[in-house]
């Protein structure tokens, strides 16, 4: 009878231990809720109402004048002079300017071969033009085969040299630095730049080398890529259009208006003497590419984009390779804010306008706002309030300012628009790992020169659908972990806008939801560093 009556009790104690817990939360809740909770839960919000508007202002000035561009035909051609370069009877061949085509690639063996033979059938005089492959392979297998590409292409009359150091010292900015050094350089009037995975047409120099010969003012032309593989799966036409979005308006608008933009770091020509007076590469961010372009830019430099020339090249397709592009993305754009921002300031050679274009619509609402604004307000703010009805975001500010952002986002990839409800949930749940991104860029914190070379399949691909027609691949734990985090995440977000928008509140829903936001912030972090094996 004791051991019965022991073992009735033991619920009861732990169901009294359990209300008692549950109690003083409440307690400690109602405590610090109105005297620390409201006052910044307030004051984020007003901050974050601020930065979406700032957003949103800077999407419609873009948006009127990409409208302004088509309306008034002012396209490239007709701001600048062009014309085709011609034979000279006399001079020949040397009427054509020398060019430099850099391949810089790091154990590429699925793509190599695509690269070097679309940069070896470029249509220019096979005496003034020469194909530098710039290998910092570490696989000696590797090597090997790149080097017999090189030799097989030089057999066939190709002008194309093979180099390689002894050190990754830089990543890709050292090894373009190295290869400007060679004597044979120093005859180049400009270097054009693919990465291991482009693949540019054969008229390629023809349709933009002109545009540097007849105007010497300026120093990038920049052309647009298209993706062989957007179709993919869901990820990559994600993918699609963000990058669509950037290259259709943000590049455009930034060549139409200033007459500056960052550099891709691939698919477009430099004129030599404009890359020297800018100081060279230089490896101190992990944006080598628009670590140049402003420099080029703040000395006078114009840039001009060529959205009709479309340069073939892979997007990445596996969650791993992504999201490490997306950390080097947005880590360096901040960190390169905070150490050229005074630089930028004190610059003397460009007008206010411009440098308040740089500063303020190019890297602060862009580079900074964007990422920040996404997930603390989409993904906490939102969602926090329903915790604390005291606080109220107005819905202009929950439901129209964001889908006005969202509409204009989407402009760029018509084909997708009955994917944007999926777009908007990817966004939401890769913000989280570009806001992290941003603050250690900004604060220069362990990983802010973090290098990862995007993993490229290339050929690969057509086996990768095949095999996945195959046989369904079992997910690692990385992988459920992110696809955990995006169901939360979306849910969490479409919930809270709901609540929001119609003025419901359901209290115990979404005190269970909130309970959700933390666990997913928790994996986000988890799920960053969890290895891919």
């Amino acid at each position: 009878m004791d051991r019965l009556s022991t073992t009735t009790l033991l619920p009861e104690t732990f169901q009294g231990a359990r209300d008692d817990i549950t109690e003083q939360i409440a307690v400690i809740w109602q405590q610090i809720k109105a005297p620390v909770i409201v006052p910044l839960l307030g004051l984020s919000v007003f901050l974050c109402l601020i930065m979406s508007v700032m957003l949103l202002v800077e999407k419609v000035y873009m948006a009127i004048v990409i409208v302004l561009v088509k309306l008034f035909s002012r396209g490239p051609h007709k701001r600048y002079r062009f014309e085709p370069i011609r034979d000279d009877l006399e001079l020949g061949n040397s009427a054509y300017p020398m060019v430099l085509v850099q391949i810089p690639m790091y154990n590429e063996r699925e793509v190599y071969q695509l690269s070097i033979g679309a940069a070896c059938g470029l249509s220019w005089p096979s005496d003034r033009i020469i194909i530098q492959v710039l290998d910092d392979s570490t696989d000696p297998v590797i090597k090997d085969m790149v080097q017999l590409e090189c030799d097989r292409w030089a057999s066939k009359g190709i002008n194309i040299k093979y180099e390689i150091r002894d050190n990754r010292n830089g990543y890709k900015a050292g090894a373009l630095k190295e290869g400007m050094k060679h004597g044979y350089v120093k005859d180049c009037d400009y270097v054009v730049i693919f990465d291991a995975d482009f693949q540019p047409e054969p008229d390629f120099l023809w349709r933009t080398i002109p545009f540097l010969v007849h105007n010497p003012e300026i120093g990038l032309v920049q052309a647009r890529w298209k993706f062989v593989n957007a179709d993919e799966c869901l990820m990559t036409r994600m993918q699609e259009m963000s990058l669509d979005y950037h290259f259709t308006v943000e590049q455009e608008v930034g060549s139409s208006t200033y007459a500056f933009f960052g550099f891709n770091g691939t698919a477009g020509v430099w004129r030599i003497s404009a890359l020297n007076e800018a100081g060279g590469w230089k490896d101190r961010t992990t944006v080598e590419d628009m670590d140049l372009a402003v420099r080029a830019s703040l000395k006078g430099w114009k840039f001009v984009f060529l959205g009709d020339i479309r340069v073939k090249n892979e997007l990445p397709s596996t969650l791993k390779a992504y999201r490490y592009q997306q950390h080097r993305w947005s880590c360096g754009p901040a960190n390169l804010f905070r150490k050229m921002l005074m630089e930028i300031a004190r610059n003397k050679k460009v007008n206010l306008w411009k440098k308040m274009h740089v500063i303020y619509s190019f890297f602060f609402v862009r580079k900074i706002v964007a990422h920040i604004v996404t997930f603390v307000f989409y993904c906490v703010v939102i969602p926090a309030t329903v915790l604390v009805p005291e606080v109220q975001i107005p819905k202009w500010g929950a439901v129209y300012i964001p889908s006005m952002i969202t509409i204009l986002n989407a402009v760029g990839t018509p084909r997708s628009l009955h994917l944007l409800v999926f777009w908007i949930l990817f966004e939401n749940v890769m913000s989280l790992h570009r806001t992290k991104a941003t603050f250690i860029g900004l604060l220069e914190a362990g990983r802010v020169n973090e290098w990862v070379v995007t993993e490229k399949l290339g050929d690969a691909l057509k086996t990768k659908v095949s095999v996945k027609a195959a046989k369904k691949p079992r997910l690692r734990v990385g992988e459920k972990l992110q696809l955990l985090e995006l169901g939360t995440g979306a849910y969490l977000f479409f919930c809270g806008c709901y609540d929001v928008a119609f003025g419901t509140n359901h209290y115990f829903i979404f005190l269970f939801l909130q309970a959700f936001a933390f666990f997913t912030v928790g994996v986000g972090y988890v799920g960053t560093f969890v290895p891919h094996t």
